[in-house]
Formats: structure tokens, sequence, C-alpha cells
């Protein structure tokens, strides 16, 4: 087994963040659009609606605990450079910074150009609310909580799982998360099913959410971000979410949440935040937030390796 000292994680996690921003994702043959095919042929095969929760849990083992295994394996009998690189290649494959950028900017220069059906088009490839006939309002708060949750899932998460077990623990992550995006919905066909891979993610995320939170708490407007965390997460379905995007809304002083449409149904959901009504201009402090958080986990852990922190494996 490889054990890599903190010096290491911190010059492999700087590395896979680096390659990530230049290349982003794979444009074509992205892996988890064949993780995604396995899932789909999985759950097609066990959510019969027979013992469903426990089928759920075994389909979550089936799709994660497999390739996680093959990549610990492979770091393992890997001589260290190489082991080096697939630990970088797997925290590549986990992050998705650039690709976060890469559709949340588009939404803000539209909106600031006034082009609704334009910003329309572009926000409905990345939310499930109805934007058809959304607002300047509507489409930027649909933005910014887009920029604040997938910060975390997108960029932080990997990183806090990275940092406790390499590649194998990013991969981990990632895949947990895609789970989560496809089977946990409160939905007759996944409200069983799907229990296990939200649960799963939930305990997968506990904690880089809350370090997420209180990162963009520091980095903006703290004592109101801490305000919101406190008061108004525990309202918001997610345990995870309500942390990230109260602190953030609260960072930068904006209201998130309210009404809006979810498959032809208005659902009214609590409001987040302070301040203003969001607006193109907090799309873009939203993104900037998040790229600072960036830089802030990057230089932690750069202070950390050169403090001589621990070992993991």
């Amino acid at each position: 087994m490889l054990l890599l000292s903190f010096y290491v994680t911190a010059m492999l996690a700087i590395a896979g963040v680096v390659i990530d921003l230049i290349f982003g994702e794979p444009a074509t043959r992205h892996p988890l659009v064949a993780f995604g095919r396995l899932a789909t042929r999985i759950e097609a095969r066990m959510n019969t609606g027979f013992r469903a929760r426990p089928a759920g849990i075994l389909a979550w083992l089936l799709a994660v605990v497999p390739p996680v295994a093959v990549s610990w394996i492979l770091i393992s009998v890997l001589p260290f450079a190489a082991a080096c690189a697939v630990h970088v290649a797997l925290l590549w494959f986990s992050l998705g910074a650039k690709s976060l950028r890469d559709h949340i900017a588009p939404i803000a220069r539209a909106l600031g150009l006034g082009d609704l059906a334009a910003a329309r088009k572009l926000t409905a490839r990345i939310v499930s609310r109805e934007t058809a006939n959304a607002d300047e309002a509507a489409l930027s708060r649909a933005a910014v909580e887009s920029a604040l949750e997938n910060g975390n899932d997108a960029i932080f998460g990997a990183l806090f799982w990275f940092v406790i077990a390499g590649g194998p623990g990013a991969l981990m992550f990632r895949l947990a998360n895609t789970l989560d995006a496809m089977w946990g919905y409160r939905t007759p066909r996944y409200l069983r099913f799907g229990w296990a891979a939200a649960r799963f993610d939930d305990v997968l995320n506990f904690v880089p959410a809350r370090l997420t939170a209180a990162s963009y708490a520091l980095l903006g407007d703290t004592r109101t971000a801490w305000r919101c965390w406190r008061t108004q997460a525990p309202l918001w379905d997610s345990p995870n979410a309500g942390p990230v995007m109260a602190a953030g809304a609260g960072s930068l002083n904006v209201l998130l949440g309210g009404a809006a449409i979810y498959h032809g149904t208005l659902e009214t959901r609590p409001v987040l935040g302070f301040g203003m009504t969001a607006s193109p201009r907090h799309v873009v402090a939203a993104l900037r937030l998040v790229e600072r958080t960036t830089l802030l986990w990057l230089a932690i852990l750069l202070v950390l390796a050169f403090t001589g922190v621990g070992f993991h494996g």
C-alpha cells in the first residue's frame, strides 16, 4: 500500500486541481458516462419493488465498491511515481471546478446582457426547476444556489476525501454523489430504493459540507453567514446543502430559496441568506467565493504540509 506524507498529498492535490482548471472534464468518453450506464443497468435489474431498501443498499455497494477497490489495489502495486500519477488522475476525474465555472459564468454573462432567453436555456441545463418563464431574479437565484452547492459537491468534497484516502477516497465520493443524483429522489420509483444512495451521500458529505460552509463564512460577511447557518440551515431538507447554501448566502448578503416550479409543481422552500434579491452580480460573486475557497483549501494544505503533518495510506 502506498503511504503518502501530507507534503506529497498536498502536492498531488494541487496538481489535480490545476489539471482540472486547465483541461476540465474529458470532453468525450468521460468515465462517469460508463459508470452512469452501469448504475442504470443495476437499478433496472434490482429496483423491482421487492425489499427495496436492502436492494438499494446492495446496488450501491455493487456500483461503488468494485471501482474503488480496483483503484486502491492498482495504487498499492504500482511504483511510487506511477501510483502518484494514478492518485492525481483519480482526483482530476473527481473534480469539476472548470465545469462549474463553464456552466455558471455564461449565465451571468447572458443575464448581464439582458438576454433572458439565453439565460433560461443555460440555467435549465444545470437545475431541475423549470426556467421557461423565470425572470432575472429567479435565474440569478438558481445560478447562485447551484454555484454554492456544487462548489461542495464538485470540488471541496472530493478534496476532503482525497486528503483522507487519496485518489480512491476522491473516487468514492464522486461515485456516491453521482448515485445520489441518479437515485436519491423522493419519487414512487426511488423513494425506498434510492434511500441508501441518499444516506451514503449524506454521511460522506457531512464533514466536507460543514468545512465548505465555514470557508464560505470566513471569506465574506462572516457574522451574517454564521447567523444564517445557525438559524436557517436546519429548515432546509438536505442536512448538507442547508449549511452550505445558508452560509454562502449570508456571506454574499443575498436571498436564496423561496418559490420555484419543479416538474410542474410549485414548491416553496425556506428562505436562505439575508440582504438583497439575487442579481447577475451575485452570480459572479458566488463563483468568486468558490474560487477563493479553493485557494484557501490549497493554502491550508500547503501550511499543513510544511509543518510536517501525518501520513495516510
